[in-house]
């Protein structure tokens, strides 16, 4: 293992495959992320405007760098439906050598 504080993985939840197929394309055609996971069946919970909400929700889990980070937020927040999605990027500690190394190979 290796240190891999230059990386990150990016959540983000979506109404339904369809949008999260179209955010993983243009995110992976952008090079801002080596790997977009598309996680269907989600439920989510919460209070939205003051009221308690549940939906149904595809979860993203993506893998990049930190320097992608402010371009990967720009291009969700531009094709996502949510007025607030849902954009949480957690550090990486460690990974495996040469999958850090692909991630770097991915993107731009």
């Amino acid at each position: 293992m290796k240190s891999a504080t230059r990386f990150a993985v990016v959540l983000v939840t979506t109404p339904n495959l369809r949008v999260a197929r179209k955010l993983a394309g243009a995110i992976l055609d952008a090079r801002l992320a080596a790997c977009a996971n598309l996680v269907p069946g989600l439920e989510s919970h919460y209070v939205w405007q003051g009221k308690r909400e549940r939906t149904r929700e595809v979860l993203m889990v993506m893998k990049t760098t930190r320097r992608q980070l402010a371009a990967l937020e720009t291009l969700i927040l531009k094709l996502h439906p949510y007025d607030t999605p849902e954009i949480i990027a957690l550090p990486l500690v460690q990974g495996n050598v040469r999958y850090l190394k692909w991630i770097i190979d991915s993107v731009a």
